[in-house]
């Protein structure tokens, strides 16, 4: 299965950076032009409603759908769902018909598209990778990404200023048309077993089925709840600070642009860091060593009067952020069966796509009548404190170890949801 694997991991990541950089020039194009065009807090709101209840709502049905069907074909379909999607956008905007809900409408269905992509590629790489290089193959993806994330908006913003939208909507479809070419001319991947068996189910029993599965493997649970409270936790740091730098700093477009470079360009940092360390031999280990890091830093951005050392603690947050995703992710793909992985994929989708938006629910009116930097200082201290209560939680440290070191314990488990899938069918 993994023959020639690195020549395959080669052209799947290449597509992937084809396509989410184009993506990226559009969703920093419809953010600008929104934030530019309105003005309205209200609007940028919308914006991210638009583009996180699709992915939230549809994520279920995607990870079962990436369990049954073929998954490089869910990526393909995916891709050129958004890609039909940004073209309609920017031939509307050519008819001179420019109104800010035709791109909220476009953030929705490409939101469809991303959730239908989420759970499908979290669960290919296993097929592509063998385990032993999965920590590798998910550092250097993640570099790949910071490595974008840095010069989508510097070359989106050089384009806005020189041509109008819809420039950067055609180029979205060019890059997706070259991933998809990519994926189809040059990519052989064997469907996984359950795609090819005869499907005796429902789509709502596989869905339960899944959610089955979770409860039933009790770390799933354990390694759920503990995501949950860290996203939670960490959005002021992640959506609050441009706000509080405009605040405490001053507004200078070039202040807002350097913490996301330093932050970007730590993720790069990061992620090559990982794929050359590969973490400590237990995943959690090197996941709460990113949250300790993650919470020292949040309380240093509440404490620090001073842009330099601000930003020097932008690049030490964003160096952390590999030493967490990564290892979060191929614990996943070493630990759930084949047939599983999608669905639980898009769980893991759920919770990131949900749970930063909702926390700022919370903390965004908050940040209109307390200073950021004590949401900051509050944040970061239970932050800190999710490492020790992690670190004594048996079942979840345990699941950090190799697939080997818990296979025993997750036999039982594995054995009452066969049953179940059994009685359902």
């Amino acid at each position: 299965m993994h023959d020639n694997w690195k020549k395959k991991l080669a052209i799947f990541l290449g597509g992937q950076g084809i396509s989410i950089f184009g993506s990226s020039l559009v969703q920093y194009a419809i953010m600008w032009h929104i934030t530019l065009e309105t003005k309205s807090g209200i609007m940028m709101t919308l914006s991210i409603l638009f583009g996180f209840v699709p992915h939230f709502l549809l994520s279920p049905f995607a990870g079962v759908w990436a369990d049954r069907f073929n998954r490089k074909r869910i990526i393909i379909l995916s891709d050129a769902f958004v890609a039909l999607v940004t073209l309609a956008a920017a031939l509307v905007f050519m008819t001179g018909l420019r109104s800010v809900w035709i791109l909220l409408a476009a953030q929705a269905l490409r939101a469809v598209g991303s959730a239908m992509q989420a759970p499908a590629v979290g669960a290919i790489l296993p097929q592509i990778v063998p385990q032993e290089q999965l920590t590798r193959a998910n550092g250097i993806n993640q570099s790949i990404q910071s490595a974008i994330l840095i010069i989508s908006p510097v070359i989106a913003g050089l384009l806005l200023s020189l041509a109008p939208i819809e420039t950067l909507f055609y180029i979205d479809v060019v890059t997706a048309i070259l991933a998809i070419g990519s994926f189809m001319l040059f990519l052989q991947i064997s469907v996984h077993a359950k795609a090819l068996e005869k499907q005796t189910v429902s789509y709502f029993a596989d869905m339960k089925l899944g959610f089955t599965y979770i409860r039933e493997h009790r770390y799933l649970v354990s390694f759920f709840i503990y995501l949950g409270f860290l996203y939670f936790l960490v959005a002021p740091a992640a959506f609050l600070t441009p706000l509080q730098v405009a605040r405490s700093f001053g507004p200078q477009v070039w202040r807002l642009t350097a913490i996301e470079i330093a932050f970007s360009g730590g993720m790069m940092a990061g992620g090559a860091f990982i794929v050359i360390w590969n973490g400590f031999h237990n995943r959690m280990r090197t996941m709460l060593l990113s949250n300790l890091i993650m919470a020292v830093c949040t309380i240093a951005l509440g404490l620090l009067g001073w842009f330099i050392p601000y930003i020097a603690t932008m690049v030490v947050f964003g160096i952390s952020m590999p030493f967490f995703n990564t290892p979060a992710t191929v614990l996943l793909q070493e630990h759930v069966e084949e047939a599983y992985l999608g669905r639980v994929f898009a769980v893991l989708s759920m919770l990131s796509t949900s749970l930063m938006p909702l926390s700022m629910l919370l903390f965004g009116p908050l940040a209109e009548l307390v200073r950021i930097e004590y949401l900051l200082l509050g944040t970061g201290a239970l932050m800190l404190a999710l490492v020790p209560l992690s670190f004594g939680n048996r079942r979840l440290m345990e699941a950090g170890n190799p697939i080997a070191a818990a296979a025993a314990a997750a036999d039982t488990a594995t054995a009452s949801v066969s049953a179940a899938l059994n009685a359902e069918s």
